[in-house]
């Protein structure tokens, strides 16, 4: 895992590839329980029977539920320190490739694209991603992934 000391430190390794994270299952029961927090039941997700003679095999993770994942993938390559709160600020140029089937690993590969030094202490950083399908040339999902890092306070003297 990469480790900055702190925002101040980001600059230095823009354009830099900050490598990829472990590899994460997407089973069935992740892709089960994403259908119920958002209420898309379709059957090549959530219908292994009918899916088998569907377009892709078998049940596949849902776009979104891979978009996601970037969040935690990308918590395990690099982190922060010196940081009191990341705020999610978006995602430009998502691209959905490749469908992730029940059971395949993926993993999330990041490249520090763009930092920016904003007001209040926030520094906006773009994370050019791409989650990587195990045994697959294409990945299932691009996207440049920003945030907004605030550097922490340091604490009041005694």
């Amino acid at each position: 895992m990469r480790v900055f000391t702190s925002p101040d430190e980001l600059p230095l390794a823009l354009g830099e590839d900050l490598g990829v994270s472990p590899w994460h299952v997407v089973d069935q029961r992740q892709i089960d329980g994403f259908a119920a927090a958002t209420g898309d039941h379709q059957w090549i997700h959530v219908d292994a029977e009918r899916a088998r003679t569907g377009p892709f095999g078998g049940t596949i993770a849902h776009g979104f539920l891979t978009v996601a994942l970037l969040p935690l993938l990308l918590g395990r390559i690099a982190r922060v320190d010196g940081v009191d709160v990341t705020i999610n600020a978006g995602l430009d140029r998502l691209r959905f490739h490749s469908p992730v089937p029940s059971g395949a690993r993926v993993r999330a590969r990041a490249e520090l694209s763009a930092v920016r030094h904003r007001g209040g202490g926030f520094t906006e950083i773009v994370l050019s991603t791409s989650l990587e399908i195990e045994g697959r040339s294409r990945p299932a999902v691009t996207a440049d992934v920003l945030a907004l890092l605030r550097a922490a306070k340091p604490a009041p003297a005694h």
